[in-house]
């Protein structure tokens, strides 16, 4: 364990608060309020997809120097890289799960960096994969 954070940051998460409300709709202020009050962890892979996604979607999508310094704020949170461990336990995660591989990854870092809980709404609501529980966020809004 390398956190001191219980919350683990899905990359939806992070995308809302960055492309803005006209992207995110109701989900933006919520995810703006836990990306800039909540203490949180991620991971190699959430920096690598926030990346990715966010300079090819959104009204408009960040530059790649908007969305660089989002990734290097969010990078001075705990970040669980991507180790040969944390992949071979992301397949496990995804076959034991049936999910994709992609969410067996973010569990099996969430676990790997000691978060109990797993903000997602990719993932249903209040499971338990291994040892992280999943909540949305976005619920109730």
């Amino acid at each position: 364990m390398i956190a001191n954070s219980e919350v683990f940051l899905d990359t939806n998460i992070l995308l809302y608060a960055a492309l803005g409300q006209e992207h995110a709709g109701y989900r933006w202020e919520r995810a703006r309020e836990i990306a800039l009050t909540q203490d949180y962890c991620t991971s190699g892979q959430v920096l690598a997809e926030f990346y990715n996604v966010s300079t090819r979607k959104g009204a408009p999508p960040l530059t790649s120097d908007e969305a660089r310094e989002w990734i290097r704020v969010i990078a001075m949170k705990p970040c669980q890289p991507v180790t040969p461990g944390v992949v071979l336990a992301g397949i496990d995660h995804a076959r034991r799960y049936q999910l994709s591989y992609w969410d067996g990854a973010i569990i099996a870092a969430a676990e790997k960096i000691g978060a109990k809980v797993l903000y997602s709404e990719d993932l249903n609501h209040g499971q338990t994969y291994g040892s992280v529980q999943v909540e949305n966020p976005f619920l109730n809004l």
